[in-house]
């Protein structure tokens, strides 16, 4: 409806995949949802040339017919956002796929229709307003316990505000009972529901975006200290196949602290999809103990689904992860992969005879991009809550090949690029983050907040570590080239702890149960570990000690294994390990002192 009065009726004249055309279009809206043909097949308007309107189908367009009606809605592509969203598994246009299942169908049925949260299902609604209190747009009303972990803020729609006339008493109520009324300035009434809807491709409004000065924890400790990823900032993730992009973003996914997340499977492969759907109810969130699906959002839209659906999957993710923003909640969204979803702007880009630019890409390709990235942020809300969005996306550039115009154009949006790397994947060392090619711009943003929760140093013993390995790259241009025998000790030295900084700090087991999460705190004792044992190492080297009495492989070994030897049982493993380390080189360095090279005397490690 539009105004009170219905969209007219085009008949479609021409159709190519996903693409239809009709005429008669002329009181139709660019971007208007409309329903497609006999079957009613969700679609919507992309662009009008006179009467005739080009139509881009969200389903399966096989059997349709020339002549058969397009009916307008009068309202773009929109959510219906409310409880019900948490737990959830959607389409690329938020249709339950769970309910589509248990309604007899193994693949969703052509006009099945905008179905979307259960309209049935009973929620236990506290009133939180009386009559005659004064709303603002946005302000919370209603709560619901959504589920364990996530109590889900009824809010006002935005655009509405006014005067309490009528509201109901707390009690259970379907989501599109009428839980009060108000009415505005111009005498107007409102009904407020459990839900609203909000147009996908309009970012919801706020009130100010603020500083991003919070780390996102992640427990992976190449990400929050080497390359760390801000809430309310944006990270890439590209790499080429079998490089572990996916389950890099299953593991954030997993265990950042985030209060809710949102997973986009974007035409990715459906196997991939089903080990999401089929792991993530079984984890349990290390913060709450409560099923990890319990503050999760899964939109799946595999590869063999419509490739329109596809293109509208990111702003679904995107419009889901705004309104729980907008109740206060730190949100992070994982887009897998927007390569993906590149594509199928360049799939209906070729089927509307739009000039190519790029690798066949659409011209516009860099601004869609930057538009739905410039979604993430920190922000106060309307009513004075403070949440924010952060957005990891997955890139999956052909061959590997990161000049490619995805991987470019996102490559100058975000604020963290986590470059993963083939010979990286190939040693089995995950995740496969390269730490020369991969970038944050959050480090200086986030120096206080380190300071204050972690440690006053752990900057500073980054910047060591990053120029240490930084060093070992250089060298092992020259290794390659004459081996390692050439080097000077001193430079043989950096080889070793690069080595020990790879494989004991860098690599991590996301299927070991002490090392799949490192919490903050002990990736800063194991960097001072290591540091430790660089800087004793170092000036034994200085010394005049040969690196083969520096270097005690068990000692070393022990190191490298800290991180699967720490658990609640075990608190002073680093006591341990430094107290090895200076009784190790303190017995080295005196033996030395005293001229006396009897190996037996310096001390054996256990």
């Amino acid at each position: 409806m539009r105004g009170g009065k219905m969209s007219g009726q085009g008949n479609i004249i021409y159709i190519n995949g996903p693409v239809v055309k009709a005429d008669h279009m002329e009181d139709f809206m660019v971007r208007e949802m409309v329903m497609v043909g006999d079957k009613k097949l969700i679609g919507e308007v992309i662009s009008l040339e006179e009467d005739i309107g080009t139509v881009q189908v969200y389903e399966e367009t096989s059997g349709l017919k020339m002549n058969e009606k397009i009916i307008g809605t009068g309202k773009p592509l929109s959510l219906k956002l409310g409880p019900g969203i948490i737990g959830n598994i959607f389409d690329g246009i938020e249709r339950p796929l769970s309910e589509i299942y248990n309604s007899g169908f193994k693949f969703i049925p052509e006009g099945i229709g905008l179905i979307s949260i259960d309209e049935k299902k009973l929620w236990h609604v506290d009133i939180l307003v009386k009559k005659d209190d004064i709303l603002k747009q946005d302000d919370v009303f209603a709560k619901v316990q959504e589920t364990s972990i996530v109590t889900h803020k009824i809010m006002v729609p935005p655009g509405i505000e006014g005067k309490v006339v009528s509201v109901v008493e707390s009690g259970d109520y379907n989501i599109c009972d009428t839980l009060a009324v108000l009415e505005d300035s111009a005498g107007r009434r409102h009904e407020l529901k459990m839900y609203q809807e909000w147009p996908v491709r309009t970012p919801r409004p706020v009130s100010r975006r603020m500083p991003i000065e919070k780390l996102l924890v992640t427990g992976q400790r190449v990400i929050d200290v080497f390359f760390p990823i801000a809430k309310g900032g944006t990270a890439a993730i590209p790499g080429g196949f079998g490089t572990g992009k996916t389950i890099t973003q299953h593991q954030l996914a997993k265990w950042s602290d985030a209060d809710i997340i949102v997973y986009v499977g974007c035409g990715e492969r459906g196997n991939e999809m089903t080990e999401v759907l089929e792991d993530f109810p079984k984890l349990k969130d290390p913060r709450t103990g409560n099923p990890l699906m319990d503050r999760t959002v899964l939109i799946a839209n595999t590869s063999n689904m419509p490739v329109a659906a596809r293109e509208a999957s990111i702003y679904t993710g995107i419009t889901i992860a705004e309104y729980f923003r907008d109740m206060g909640y730190s949100v992070a969204i994982m887009a897998d992969s927007t390569s993906r979803w590149a594509e199928a702007l360049r799939e209906i880009a070729g089927r509307l005879e739009e000039m190519p630019a790029e690798e066949g890409y659409p011209a516009y390709l860099a601004s869609r991009l930057a538009a739905f990235y410039e979604r993430a942020g920190y922000v106060e809300n309307l009513n004075g809550t403070e949440g924010s969005v952060t957005i990891i996306g997955a890139v999956s550039p052909a061959g590997g090949d990161f000049s490619e115009p995805v991987t470019q154009s996102t490559k100058r949006i975000v604020g963290a690029f986590l470059a993963l790397d083939k010979e990286l994947a190939h040693a089995r060392h995950f995740p496969s983050i390269n730490w020369i090619s991969s970038y944050s711009g959050y480090v200086s943003m986030l120096e206080e907040w380190f300071k204050e929760h972690v440690a006053p140093d752990i900057l500073e013993l980054r910047a060591k570590m990053m120029k240490i390995l930084q060093e070992e790259n250089k060298l092992m241009d020259i290794v390659k080239l004459v081996g390692e025998d050439v080097l000077p000790d001193e430079q043989r030295i950096i080889l070793e702890i690069a080595k020990i900084i790879k494989a004991g700090y860098l690599q991590q087991n996301a299927y070991h149960a002490q090392d799949a999460y490192a919490p903050l705190v002990r990736q800063y004792k194991m960097l001072k570990v290591i540091d430790k044992l660089y800087e004793r190492a170092s000036s034994c080297i200085k010394k005049g000690i040969p690196i083969s009495k520096v270097k005690d492989e068990t000692l070393f070994s022990d190191i490298i294994m800290m991180k699967y030897n720490v658990s609640d049982d075990k608190p002073k493993v680093f006591e341990n390990l430094n107290s090895k380390i200076d009784s190790y080189y303190d017995s080295l360095e005196s033996m030395y002192k005293e001229g006396d090279t009897d190996e037996s005397q310096i001390p054996k490690i256990r």
